[in-house]
Formats: C-alpha cells, structure tokens, sequence
C-alpha cells in the first residue's frame, strides 16, 4: 500500500466513522455502534472501499492500546474500597456465569470439546467476550433520574468496574493457553508472576511521577510519559510473560490513575483517540467481517448469543445480589444494570482474531450484542424504577 492510497482510506475511515458515530448518538445507541457500521459499509461487505491492511492493523492495535490505558486511567481505588465486599462478589458472578454460559452456547451449536482441545478453547473465549461490562450507558441512566448516589446505584458502579478488571485477568489467563507451553500451572504461573512485577514496579513508577508531577504539574510532559510507560509495559507483558499487551496498558493507567493530573493525562489521550485512534480501531472491528460470508448458522448463533448475554447477568448478578440482601425489585435492577456491553467487550474480541481463537464472522454477534444492550438496558431499568413507591412527603409541622 503506498502513501497516497494510505492518505485517501485514513479520509474515508475518519469521515465515515464520525458521520455514523454522530448518528448513532442522534438514536440513543452508543457512538462505538456507529463507528462499526461505517467499517461494515466502507468495508468488503458494502462498498469495499477501504480493505484490511498491515498498517491499519498497526493503527487499530495503538488505538486499543490508548483505550485501555484511559480505562485504567479512570479507575477509581478509593470507591472501589469503599463499596467492600459485596460489589466484588457481585462481579465475580458477573464473570463466572457469562463466561460458562457463553461456552456452553458454543459447544450447543458447534458440538462438545474435550478440554484442553484448540475448539475447547474457542469455546472459552466465546463466553470471555460475555464477562465484560460497559459501566458508562448505567451510570449515565441512572444519573439523570438521579439514582446513581446510594448504595445501589454505587454497587452497579463498583461492580461494573470490577467485572472488567476480573475480565481482563480471565482474558490474559485464557489467551494464555494458546502459547506452546500453555499447561495450566505454566499460564497461571506467568500471569502471577506479571502482575507481581506491576505490582511492585507500580509502586516505584507511582512515586516518580507523583514526584516529577508536583515539579512540573499539568504540562504536556506527563501525559507523554504516561503513554510510554503504557506502551512499555504494553511490550514487556506481551514480550517477556506471554500475557495480553492490553493487560499491561491497563496497569499502567491504574499505576498512574491516583495522580494529581490523571485527569489531565486523561483528557490528552481522549483527544489523541477521539481523532484517530479510536475511529480506526473501532471502523477496523467493521472491515474484518464480512456479512456477505454469514451463513444460518452464525446469525442464529448471533441470535442466542445476544439472549445469553443478557440473561447470564440478569441471573449472575441479579441472584447473587438477593443473596447477600438486596430486595427482589432491588436485586433485579443490579442484573440489569450490569448487562451493557460497550468498547471491552469488543476489545476482547479483536484479541481473539489476533490470537486465531476466533473468526471475524463473530463480530456480527458482539455488535449486535453491544447495540441490543445498549438500548435495551435504560428502558428496563426506567421501568424498573418507575415501579418503585412515591416517596412520602415529610410533614410539615404546624404553628398556627
């Protein structure tokens, strides 16, 4: 590919990309939707006039680099201590029944693996792409009727966020087992050890920026640094440990998301995302599926994947929240909110490609997945709260 057809795709993927984002935000559907469908239609599946290239890749994989990094970025420790417990437990069942309920989906339509078997594990991943959640769609609902402050409406938050650090761990543990030495004890043994590593660098990182960003607070310096240090950890997860680079990218916005200027840091890297970056990565989910190859199968496939999506949280989370004490009404709004898929859950899945442990075909599934959601999870929960009692007015004392 020469420079000059590389300019003239980059002006098609920009241009589309934003016209359907902004479209779709005209609908209520989420702006990452609207990005897909301009990669569907500028891709092999409409018009074809943008094709899957090496340096696009490139691009997509910056871009799913910075998007993580900001996600960990806006990790928020102290609320997450502060919801204790049953916000984590919630999570871990948010986790544990997408991601088995998702493989046995698999294995209905394509038939039963021995475990340990390459189809084994495509089965796996199918349920990991269910584990995430998109936090943003709940909190935004929640905020305009004024519910988000208060232990549920902090609960669904703090789970949500939780959901997707759990996520990435089952992410990095599964990808693992695609390695040649992938034993069980080996990838576990390599997960640990990668994170023990962050873990104590992180503390070491931490202090130097904090020092370096009371020398020099909010300058263009930190936001730079940031990105190298996520680009670098990025490489030697990947590089060294055979865990996922956007495993690393993620610690490293949480290494630096308590820093006085994370805010800052954040902000730059929306800008470098929102221009580029991101239309890039979320157009090239569109040009790697071609619709015109779909057969009965993967859209019936596609069809029982957007129902077990939503009910595996509906129940995971729903029923877990009842038994540790939410009421019934209560307990159904936690299921609910935790059902909104967004940008992680098509993060993993481009993992996968990436990985062979999934076909492009499959991302009709996961988009059709986040769109549903993504409607559907407001509604419910309005309706939900708009069967809730009127508060009664307190009395006002008389003193006539």
């Amino acid at each position: 590919m020469d420079t000059l057809d590389i300019l003239r795709q980059l002006c098609i993927i920009i241009v589309a990309a934003k016209f359907f984002g902004l479209l779709a935000r005209k609908v209520k559907a989420p702006q990452v939707a609207g990005e897909i469908i301009a990669g569907l239609l500028i891709g092999p599946s409409v018009f074809g006039f943008v094709q899957s290239s090496d340096f696009l890749s490139g691009l997509a994989e910056i871009g799913v680099i910075i998007l993580m990094f900001t996600a960990g970025l806006e990790t928020n420790i102290s609320d997450l201590k502060k919801t204790g417990p049953k916000a984590t437990i919630i999570a871990c069942a948010g986790v544990f029944v997408p991601l088995v309920l998702g493989t046995l989906l698999y294995m209905a339509f394509y038939g039963w693996a021995a475990v340990g078997t390459e189809e084994f594990y495509r089965a796996l991943f199918i349920g990991t792409i269910l584990t995430a959640t998109s936090v943003s769609i709940t909190v935004e609902t929640l905020r305009e009727m004024g519910k988000l402050q208060g232990e549920l409406g902090q609960t669904i938050m703090s789970a949500a966020i939780i959901d997707d650090v759990i996520g990435i761990v089952v992410l990095t543990v599964v990808i693992g087992f695609k390695k040649p030495d992938s034993a069980v004890s080996s990838v576990l043994l390599r997960t640990g050890a990668f994170f023990l590593l962050a873990i104590v660098l992180g503390v070491v990182i931490y202090k130097l920026f904090k020092w370096y960003d009371a020398r020099h607070p909010h300058t263009r310096r930190i936001p730079i640094l940031g990105i190298a240090l996520a680009f670098a950890l990025s490489y030697v997860a990947d590089k060294y440990f055979g865990v996922a680079d956007i495993t690393g990218a993620y610690l490293a916005g949480v290494i630096l998301c308590q820093l006085r200027d994370s805010k800052y840091i954040t902000e730059k890297m929306d800008i470098n995302s929102y221009i580029i970056f991101g239309p890039v990565f979320f157009c090239s989910i569109g040009l790697s599926t071609n619709i015109r190859t779909l057969d009965m199968t993967i859209l019936w496939f596609s069809l029982a994947f957007v129902v077990v999506g939503l009910l595996s949280k509906v129940v995971g989370c729903g029923l877990t929240s009842r038994l540790l004490g939410f009421r019934g009404k209560d307990a159904l709004k936690v299921g609910c909110g935790m059902m909104t898929r967004g940008e992680v859950a098509l993060i993993v899945a481009q993992r996968g490609l990436k990985a062979d442990m999934l076909e492009p075909a499959y991302f009709t599934a996961v988009i059709l997945l986040i769109i549903t959601s993504s409607i559907l999870t407001p509604l419910v929960l309005k309706w939900l709260y708009s069967k809730d009692a009127p508060e009664e007015p307190q009395a006002v004392e008389s003193h006539e």
